[in-house]
């Protein structure tokens, strides 16, 4: 599973691939690393790349996504961006704004449609569902909002972040 770590002003795409003991093979925005990693004490990690060795050092900030990282010469605020944060900053964005674009954070398929265009919907309630995942999403309205388009039919495949939806 790959995920977003934004690190600084930069966000990376991670996936590991595959991990026998220390070797680990990780693919950071299409260029595929293999590593062998050591944790040598809680939060320190020892890091061998074509024979250079890093030393990590990881700081838990706030919560699990959030650390400080830090190296011999260097240190970043880190985030990792997973599919609950991506849930989160969507559902709050939807507070602030008139037209609202209503979208999966995760690639999928259209499962149902629960509106049509020019319905008027009552705030939480489901317009859309989607699959990702294994699992079903059902995306609400926190607010009473009119219908303004549907970009979408069921059994579409659709792309994390692509518009389903736009009510005002």
């Amino acid at each position: 599973m790959a995920l977003e770590i934004k690190i600084g002003d930069r966000t990376a795409q991670v996936e590991l691939i595959s991990r026998e003991g220390n070797l680990v093979k990780v693919n950071v925005d299409g260029k595929v690393y293999d590593l062998d990693l050591l944790m040598v004490e809680d939060g320190v990690y020892s890091i061998l790349y074509n024979n250079i060795s890093y030393n990590v050092e990881l700081i838990e900030k706030l919560d699990h996504r959030h650390y400080n990282v830090n190296t011999l010469y260097s240190s970043w605020d880190v985030e990792i961006v997973d599919a609950e944060t991506k849930y989160r900053r969507n559902r709050h964005r939807e507070e602030h704004e008139e037209i609202r674009k209503i979208f999966s954070p995760m690639p999928g398929k259209v499962v149902k449609i629960l509106v049509k265009e020019g319905d008027h919907v009552k705030a939480g309630e489901t317009v859309i569902i989607v699959s990702a995942m294994k699992m079903e999403s059902e995306y609400k309205v926190k607010k009473d909002r009119i219908v303004r388009q549907v970009l979408v039919k069921e059994g579409d495949t659709i792309d994390g972040n692509q518009t389903l939806i736009v009510v005002e």
